[in-house]
């Protein structure tokens, strides 16, 4: 097993004195992974918008709805999550190795901290692999080549992008970095993809970016539901399509349809 973290690199330090999304993200989910700026910073926004804790628990419990689906009923056993963010529970390799031991995961994230934490990332069982690239979303032939250390990427790959499209802005051609991503996977692979959306019926998500956007690192960019479907273009959507992933498979809770959250995801499978 390799991993690319070099925790000593001299731009890897942590800034603490603006927040930052993984450390907010980690605090709305019960982390201790934070600071005061960032637990400031998360209670001003759950003040814009009150539901943004359950949006990130959805995001998170798509993830693992996501995963046992590709796992199971895919026979996917391979995993490339980019944008990992700081280790919780249920963990990608966590999901898809207690269905299938032999599953390989490869992280990626470029976050000082989630690079100091890759420890924690780079656990598996026995009979599978994991590992942890820091590397940027961006640069996907840095990413692509380190990957195929750990990955067949002549067999199917599932792609994770969750939260992470949202910090690449449209004139640095986001639909293309994930388009060269999938074009190096064979057919069978799935991109799996949730995205913080705008919609006139949630107007306090609007205000809770541009606080952030204000006040934060790095900038965040929504887009409407329509605009995050587009990025499944030319793949098999699964049923049911992009939808809040509070309601992506969740089956039958007895308790009705979950409330509608910001955060839209879906998974899609190359031909």
């Amino acid at each position: 097993m390799t991993s690319d973290a070099h925790p000593d690199r001299p731009h890897q330090r942590i800034d603490t004195s603006r927040p930052h999304t993984a450390r907010i993200w980690n605090y709305w989910l019960g982390g201790k992974d934070n600071y005061p700026v960032d637990e400031a910073a998360g209670e001003q926004i759950r003040q814009l918008h009150p539901g943004i804790v359950d949006y990130a628990l959805a995001d998170r419990a798509f993830l693992g709805r996501a995963v046992r689906h590709l796992v199971r009923d895919a026979g996917i056993r391979q995993f490339l999550d980019i944008g990992t963010g700081l280790p919780t529970v249920d963990n990608t390799h966590e999901v898809a190795q207690r269905l299938a031991p032999d599953a390989r995961i490869v992280y990626v994230d470029n976050d000082p901290m989630v690079l100091r934490h890759a420890q924690a990332l780079l656990t598996s069982t026995p009979e599978g692999s994991t590992d942890y690239i820091d590397a940027d979303l961006r640069n996907v032939d840095q990413i692509l080549e380190h990957a195929a250390r750990t990955l067949d990427l002549s067999r199917p790959v599932a792609l994770v992008l969750l939260g992470v499209v949202i910090f690449v802005a449209d004139d640095e051609d986001p639909y293309g970095i994930v388009r060269r991503l999938l074009d190096a996977l064979p057919a069978g692979s799935h991109l799996v993809l949730s995205h913080t959306i705008t919609s006139p019926a949630m107007p306090d998500v609007d205000a809770a970016v541009a606080f952030w956007n204000e006040n934060g690192t790095p900038r965040l960019n929504q887009r409407t539901p329509e605009q995050v479907g587009r990025f499944f273009d030319g793949l098999d959507l699964l049923e049911p399509g992009v939808v809040s992933c509070s309601r992506w498979r969740v089956g039958d809770t007895g308790a009705g349809e979950p409330a509608e959250v910001a955060m839209f995801g879906g998974v899609g499978r190359k031909r």
